[in-house]
């Protein structure tokens, strides 16, 4: 697997006469999603693509998809992703990274809708990626829905244990 450390830049031309490869198309998503360009995000989108997160969310087709990743502009509208590390084998990357951002907006949970809380949050995140043809075609994001709501105060903080 491979890490990745390259800078990427907003408007470069990915399509120079084919697919995009696996380190491509990833590119270009990332690059969209911290753009907040969900059309941009939506032409690297598989028709077919299916997603998953925390809580039992899941979905398929391309516009559920960017419905679903558009949604986190709506609660945090300085939402950026820091990507740390990118492992990448065949048509499948491996994503470790730091999701951060303001709750301004509206949260829109498995449970309930989440009312700004104006805190900001710093969430560790995984996210499993498959690709077909240069397209997103399933993601797999997983992250800690506990440490989110603690830090959006919605639920206490663990008190730390006296004499460890």
């Amino acid at each position: 697997m491979t890490k990745v450390n390259k800078t990427i830049h907003v408007g470069e031309d990915y399509a120079s006469g084919g697919a995009l490869t696996t380190r491509e198309a990833f590119e270009r998503g990332t690059e969209t999603f911290n753009a907040h360009d969900m059309k941009g995000f939506g032409e690297v989108l598989a028709d077919d693509v299916v997603f998953q997160a925390p809580g039992g969310i899941n979905g398929k087709g391309k516009a559920a998809c960017v419905e679903f990743f558009g949604s986190w502009f709506v609660a945090f509208p300085d939402a950026h992703v820091d990507v740390h590390n990118v492992h990448i084998l065949d048509d499948v990357a491996v994503e470790e990274g730091t999701f951060r951002g303001t709750h301004n907006g509206v949260l829109s949970g498995p449970m309930a809708d989440v009312p700004p809380t104006g805190r900001s949050v710093r969430v560790s995140y995984v996210h499993l990626l498959r690709f077909r043809e240069g397209k997103h075609v399933s993601f797999h994001l997983m992250f800690d829905r506990l440490a989110m709501l603690e830090q959006l105060g919605l639920v206490p903080t663990p008190v730390a244990a006296k004499g460890l």
